[in-house]
């Protein structure tokens, strides 16, 4: 069963997540919110680049920004992030489940006795 309106989401996220210095603001907003200030810091690119590279994470719902007084720190969506776990946990899942059934089957074959 498909939902559009999940996999849209999906791939909003996976999309956002494919370029590193996304993922390395990501792991960043891990640690807690920031300001785009501070989250430029590491970067050899202008505050204006991070600033779109926000709206992306934005846009794929894995960030949120709030305001408090002058600042606008970014906030990592962690029920977002919980979406795409949930999403790779289940096909990790089945695959697991694979290679468990492969382990007891070859078990059971080194258990016979060659004739």
């Amino acid at each position: 069963m498909h939902d559009d309106a999940n996999d849209d989401q999906l791939d909003r996220a996976f999309t956002a997540l494919a370029d590193p210095v996304r993922r390395r603001i990501v792991a960043r907003l891990s640690r807690g919110p920031a300001t785009v200030n501070e989250l430029a810091e590491p970067f050899a690119i202008t505050k204006q680049a991070i600033s779109k590279h926000i709206q992306v994470l934005e846009h794929a719902g894995l960030v949120t920004r709030t305001r408090d007084a002058q600042r606008r720190p970014v906030h990592l969506n962690p029920a977002r992030l919980e979406m795409l776990t949930a999403w790779i946990d289940r096909y990790r899942l089945v695959k697991e489940q694979q290679f468990r059934d492969l382990d007891a089957v070859l078990a059971g074959e080194s258990a016979v006795p060659k004739p």
